[in-house]
């Protein structure tokens, strides 16, 4: 356990194994279900996914995050509130904060890596293995996020699971929100404002999210109701459940508040503070009927409960 986030070997169904035994995904099925239906948060070891490919996706992603700001402004992520979209956005540009909070913007600045592109969107010229080394890691993501939901599927006894991974079959060809982002957090200024964190407290929208981070900062709410540090733990993928899968499963799965606090020593203050997390959602046009066939939410359309969420959430210009 690292505080009250279990700790997961993932190795019966990692990436790398190509010899699948029912026995042991069964029993792992059984653990990330504890885990999902409880604090909603778990850590995964031996997924696949290595540290190296991490760390040169952080790096990659540095040498964007170094160019001057007109350069980075090119890439600027539309500022409407209709979807995720594409693009740059710089420090303090977003705020999500949950609402009846009252907090300056988010002290950060991120890169959201959503394919297909749109019309008019571009990759940044001025760092040519941008674009291979994030579709490389985004790819890598979208299969563990697959093997995590077909996991959840036979967790929650749905009777077509094929089915159900099928509402997630747009992943990165267009009318889905599933998206990579990249977040840099820059060492604190010596004055901020009243009340300002890195990133405010918020649950996700989408279905799923796996996280990378190489320094402290995250805090999860525990099931007692209180803040406690998620801090890295080498080697492991942090993965959570979000708001999409929440309401579709009934409540069975939780979807937990987080938030990415300022440092308390002087040390970590005067660090960049730098996390990959992918945003898995379902079909944008998927039918959000509850997967246990009661009634306890009105069906409607993904994009509508997208909409319904980011509206809800102070968005910045």
């Amino acid at each position: 356990m690292s505080g009250q986030i279990p700790v997961v070997d993932f190795s019966a169904y990692s990436l790398d194994n190509k010899n699948v035994n029912e026995v042991e995904l069964q029993a792992l099925t059984d653990e990330l279900m504890h885990a999902f239906t409880t604090v909603g948060f778990v850590y995964l070891k031996n997924t696949g996914i290595s540290s190296s490919k991490v760390y040169d996706t952080f790096d990659v992603a540095d040498k964007f995050y170094l160019q001057p700001e007109t350069v980075k402004e090119k890439y600027s992520r539309p500022l409407d509130k209709t979807a995720e979209r594409h693009g740059w956005m710089a420090l303090e540009r977003e705020n999500l904060s949950l609402i009846g909070q009252s907090r300056p913007n988010d002290l950060k600045e991120c890169f959201n890596v959503m394919p297909p592109l749109s019309e008019g969107q571009t990759w940044p010229a001025e760092v040519p293995e941008f674009e291979p080394v994030m579709m490389d890691f985004f790819n890598s993501c979208h299969e563990l996020a697959m093997r995590l939901l077909e996991i959840i599927g036979r967790g929650l006894a749905i009777k077509d699971v094929d089915s159900f991974l099928g509402k997630f079959k747009n992943v990165g060809k267009g009318g889905n929100g599933t998206n990579l982002r990249s977040l840099r957090y820059p060492p604190v200024p010596e004055v901020v404002k009243e009340n300002q964190v890195r990133c405010g407290e918020h649950t996700d929208f989408g279905c799923l999210s796996l996280l990378f981070q190489d320094n402290p900062g995250l805090e999860v709410v525990n099931l007692e109701g209180e803040y406690v540090p998620a801090r890295p733990i080498p080697d492991t993928t942090l993965v959570n459940i979000a708001d999409t899968l929440q309401r579709w499963s009934a409540d069975k799965l939780k979807s937990t508040r987080h938030r990415v606090v300022m440092p308390d020593s002087e040390e970590e203050r005067r660090r960049v503070r730098r996390s990959l997390a992918f945003f898995c959602h379902c079909d944008s046009d998927a039918e959000l009927r509850c997967l246990d066939g009661s009634d306890k939410y009105q069906s409607l359309l993904a994009r509508e409960y997208i909409n319904e969420r980011i509206n809800a959430t102070y968005l910045s210009g």
